[in-house]
């Protein structure tokens, strides 16, 4: 049994390709090093914390992993780390570690608590329900009766340290911003109420360190998506890229008076766009770090910061490059034509992701049907966010064409615009195609390859791009899904997923040949060392 279960194990771990994850340590003067240095120690003990609000039983497996001399613990105490537990992130949270299944609510309430008694709880006990329903608090049983605590109070221990260590980092900040943010969010984590400090994130101006420290993301409540986890991202602007960004921004008008609908259905009353930001991940920390490694966040999460200053979407360039070296250049060298191989950039992958990112602004959002006002997302229902990821790879493509005949790129790069992508497609449906990254590049896929802007070789069992054909391809699909949007025609949303967002013969042939790449990269943060 062990050896099978060490075969298994080994498999696993494999999933992940040790990464070494490095910084340009030139950006930052002595003072900044300083304040980096306190903000590591800080998310350590973030770590600490989601290990806790994953499963009650965490640190009691991990520590008689860590104690025992078997050979097959190592093993398990390896993945244990990469999955913040006994749960497998990547086969629908199977135990490898013991036979019980992970609680839907986490550690964030009892374990035989059912939905049905939190509901009839809050029917009866009318009074607790913010309490119980906020996002930073945990339940627990006293004396046979529900209670809320908040996370100041469960995580009390580690939180108090943390702020410590963040009102230490502010005293070495010489950026006002920064400092107003760390003294800020230090308090948060003794009071509970973070909406100041992430008003005041959103408000950092020529800083060099860009940071997010505390509970954000919801996913890991699976019983009701309510309660918030731990995370950190540590990382430095990349000024070159950034500047580069406020060029690609100063087109969106121009972009959406390119896009390939009629006039009427162009929406140029958005409000003024939310910041994004070029950075290199120094460590992350918690919820963004377990399982497979994040290109770009959004945050913050609260509608009121997001109603009074939008939201800031950060891109992790030193990870995009990890993860085109060790996962996006082994895929395509097993799916594509060898001779458009070359095409397959960086370049290509990086500036498609901040297309993608920008491309999610422009498009259909406030929309009018029959004489009535609503929005894109409550016409499309379930199958809006596929249907949304799809629009922002399609013009991904398109808006980057655009940038060449606008004579920010060199029509060089044009076929690595459209190689690069084909390549990418089968890194995002290896994670499946009823999530809405994969599900939305499928119909890409199938949609192009239908209409002979891909081609797939029965001999060699390959795909290419067909040059002449793409461009008007995209464009024509382009069109198709934009006025889905506009029109807010969910049958016709729920017709083009039924056809072309579907795992077809030919990606099927080209995704069984990539069961011997890792899925995802394994981070070794050099600041560890």
């Amino acid at each position: 049994m062990a050896n099978k279960e060490e075969e298994i194990l080994k498999e696993k771990i494999a999933q992940f390709a040790p990464t070494k994850i490095t910084y340009d340590h030139s950006l930052l003067n002595e003072r900044q090093k300083e304040v980096v240095k306190r903000l590591h120690k800080a998310a350590q003990l973030i770590d600490s914390i989601f290990l806790s609000q994953v499963y009650s039983k965490n640190f009691e497996i991990k520590k008689q992993l860590e104690n025992s001399k078997d050979p097959v613990d190592k093993l398990r105490l390896e993945y244990f780390n990469i999955m913040f537990g006994p749960f497998d992130r990547l086969d629908h949270n199977k135990p490898f570690i013991g036979n019980e299944k992970k609680p839907l609510g986490a550690n964030f309430y009892p374990s035989d608590m059912t939905k049905e008694e939190f509901e009839n709880w809050l029917k009866v006990h009318p009074e607790d329900r913010e309490s119980f329903t906020s996002e930073f608090t945990v339940i627990r049983r006293k004396d046979g009766n529900l209670v809320s605590i908040p996370y100041s109070i469960e995580y009390k221990q580690q939180l108090e340290k943390i702020s410590a260590l963040l009102n230490e980092a502010a005293d070495f900040a010489d950026n006002p911003s920064l400092k107003k943010y760390l003294t800020l969010r230090a308090k948060a984590f003794l009071t509970n109420d973070y909406y100041e400090s992430d008003m005041a994130w959103m408000d950092l101006k020529d800083h060099r360190i860009e940071v997010v420290i505390g509970p954000y993301e919801v996913y890991e409540d699976e019983l009701f998506n309510y309660k918030a986890s731990f995370e950190t991202f540590l990382t430095i602007v990349d000024p070159a890229e950034t500047q580069k960004l406020k060029k690609f921004a100063s087109f969106l008008t121009e972009m959406e008076k390119n896009l390939p609908i009629p006039d009427k259905h162009k929406n140029f009353e958005r409000g003024s766009e939310s910041p994004i930001v070029v950075v290199q991940e120094i460590y992350c920390a918690g919820d963004a770090k377990a399982g497979v490694q994040t290109l770009a966040f959004n945050l913050p999460n609260d509608e009121r910061v997001r109603k009074a200053k939008g939201s800031k979407k950060v891109m992790l360039k030193n990870i995009h490059e990890a993860k085109f070296d060790k996962l996006l250049k082994p895929i395509a060298e097993i799916v594509l034509d060898p001779a458009q191989l070359k095409y397959v950039t960086f370049d290509g992958f990086f500036n498609h992701t901040l297309m993608h990112e920008m491309s999610h602004g422009i498009g259909p959002g406030f929309i009018t049907v029959n004489g009535r006002k609503t929005e894109v997302k409550k016409e499309l229902k379930e199958t809006y966010s596929k249907l949304e990821e799809c629009k922002a790879d399609i013009l991904g493509m398109y808006n980057n064409i655009f940038m060449i005949k606008q004579g920010v790129f060199p029509p060089s790069f044009e076929k690595e615009i459209w190689t690069t992508f084909l390549a990418g497609t089968f890194r995002s449906v290896r994670f499946g195609v009823s999530e809405a990254h994969g599900g939305g590049n499928a119909i890409i896929y199938n949609y192009l390859l239908d209409n002979g802007a891909y081609e797939f070789d029965e001999k060699t069992q390959k795909v290419k791009v067909n040059f002449d054909k793409i461009y008007n391809v995209l464009k024509d699909l382009a069109n198709k899904v934009l006025m889905i949007q506009a029109t807010g025609d969910y049958e016709g949303a729920k017709k083009l997923i039924a056809k072309y967002g579907i795992v077809t013969p030919t990606m099927k042939v080209l995704v069984d040949k990539l069961k011997s790449l890792p899925v995802d990269i394994k981070p070794e943060f050099e600041i560890d060392e």
